[in-house]
């Protein structure tokens, strides 16, 4: 039987991040063959992979990663079934390793069968469920293109946001991260209430009219004031008419209570954006551009990036949360 060295488990440890005596039994089981050595740990891991195939992997790492030039990005999740696993620097490490290779792929399954140090990113999944011991699995896969592209990772690799931009200006890399924080943050899922299915938007506003309604009813029980019931819920149902007739009510509501003709349209102004604001909720919590930048809620993202000379031209979030 060949003497196996320190120095040989060691290099096999490294290359393959199992554990000392595992590396020790494989490759006195391989007759000190480095490579079949590594193929022995790989049995083993596919061998706790296929018991624990059936188990949840909800915990995990989140990391975006951009190529060289910044005109690509790409989210993906490594999961894994604890989130004491998921905290793990080795296995935070090997979710931006995976990263790194996925930014260069255009799919899924192409990252899936891209090459990972001799093996694929598949067999490097199947090898370290042997070594952690745990079920891992690429859980998303998420990309964008763009003339620069930005990217966030908030804070315990949770949730990871990937903006493209129209072009890379002064400052690109400040307003991609800006966005991007904005998406992880604020959990946008479309980029502006233009986008709208408008079958989509009646749904919704009528499921929301009848659960304010309902919470209305019990307020009314304990003698709370009632919340208001809009109309409308998005800038897209808001037609010029709408906002003519809104506009006119106003005004008729204002001379109704005493105000002088002559001041009213330092009024009207004011209260017709309350109008838009009470009937738009469903835009600032869905769609990116629609919504308050939450650096300057003063103003909204699209006016953030319309005042750097660009435009969003798409975005992807991911979130084990």
């Amino acid at each position: 039987m060949a003497k196996i060295t320190a120095q040989e488990v060691n290099k096999l440890r490294k290359s393959t991040g199992a554990g000392m005596m595992d590396c020790k039994n494989a490759l006195v089981e391989a007759e000190g063959d480095f490579d079949k050595a590594i193929e022995i740990l790989r049995k083993k891991g596919q061998k706790v992979a296929d018991k624990r195939a059936d188990r949840d992997s909800s915990e995990g790492a989140v990391i975006a990663k951009v190529n060289s030039d910044a005109t690509q990005g790409v989210i993906i999740s490594l999961n894994c079934e604890t989130d004491f696993v998921a905290k793990n620097d080795n296995f935070v490490a090997l979710a931006h390793e995976f990263a790194a290779i996925a930014v260069n792929t255009n799919s899924k399954d192409e990252f899936l069968a891209a090459d990972f140090g001799g093996m694929t990113v598949a067999e490097k999944l199947i090898e370290q469920t042997g070594v952690i011991g745990e079920k891992l699995e690429i859980g998303s896969f998420e990309k964008v293109e763009g003339g620069f592209v930005g990217a966030y990772i908030h804070a315990g690799n949770k949730i990871a946001a990937v903006t493209a931009l129209s072009e890379k200006v002064d400052g690109a890399d400040v307003i991609g991260k800006d966005v991007s924080m904005q998406v992880a943050a604020m959990g946008a899922s479309i980029l502006s209430y233009k986008d709208f299915d408008p079958a989509y938007v009646a749904s919704e506003t009528e499921a929301r009219i009848a659960v304010i309604e309902k919470d209305n009813i019990e307020l009314g029980r304990l003698g709370k004031t009632l919340k208001n019931v809009p109309t409308f819920i998005s800038r897209s149902q808001l037609t010029d008419e709408v906002l003519a007739k809104a506009e006119a009510d106003i005004k008729a509501e204002l001379i109704a209570e005493g105000k002088p003709e002559a001041i009213l349209d330092r009024i009207v102004p004011g209260k017709l954006e309350r109008f838009i604001s009470d009937n738009t909720t469903l835009d600032t919590e869905q769609c990116l551009l629609d919504q308050n930048f939450i650096k300057d809620e003063k103003i909204t993202v699209a006016d953030y990036v319309a005042k750097a000379g660009v435009e969003v031209t798409g975005f992807k979030r991911v979130s084990l949360v």
